[in-house]
């Protein structure tokens, strides 16, 4: 009977083994899988993004240098159909690269996106975006970091009450 106590023992602590394994590797596959998020249809938010109009460079004065008052934003088609957005501020700061993993219509002057911002870096994070574009211009009128804070809405700066600034396309 010894024998088959200390087998059921052994057996209970590979099993309670296995159980904190198994919830440890689920705990990492989620953040994992956001990591390596690509586009849901590489396709499809190229075609949305055209439509609107979006690719290009956009400022608030295309001729003047970039700045964080006049930010200087590209949106262009990377490799593999991959859509990417730059968004430069001058050469004190650092360039904010973003890549579009999702876009979507929502009328004819607004546009939806979902952006890794500065992918493949440990300060990546997943943002939803509306944008209100037309007559060769664009606003930001919602940024949302997804599980986390809004940074704009209504088109003004969260806790500042700035409004976003109103982009021109350049050339």
């Amino acid at each position: 009977m010894v024998p088959a106590v200390a087998c059921f023992r052994e057996s209970l602590i590979v099993m309670r083994l296995a159980a904190v394994v198994v919830l440890v590797f689920a705990g990492l596959m989620p953040a994992a899988a956001q990591d390596a998020r690509l586009p849901d249809d590489p396709a499809k938010v190229a075609a949305v993004l055209k439509d609107a109009g979006l690719f290009g460079t956009w400022a608030v004065d295309c001729e003047a240098a970039a700045t964080p008052a006049n930010p200087h934003v590209s949106i262009m088609l990377a490799a593999a159909g991959t859509v990417l957005e730059r968004h430069e501020l001058g050469s004190d700061y650092e360039v904010n690269d973003y890549r579009v993993v999702a876009a979507q219509r929502l009328s004819k002057t607004r546009v939806s996106v979902e952006v890794l911002f500065q992918p493949g870096s440990e300060r990546e994070q997943e943002q939803q975006l509306i944008f209100a574009v037309g007559n060769d211009t664009r606003r930001t009128i919602l940024n949302h970091i997804v599980g986390g804070a809004v940074l704009v809405k209504d088109g003004l700066v969260a806790g500042h009450s700035a409004k976003t600034p109103t982009l021109r396309k350049c050339g």
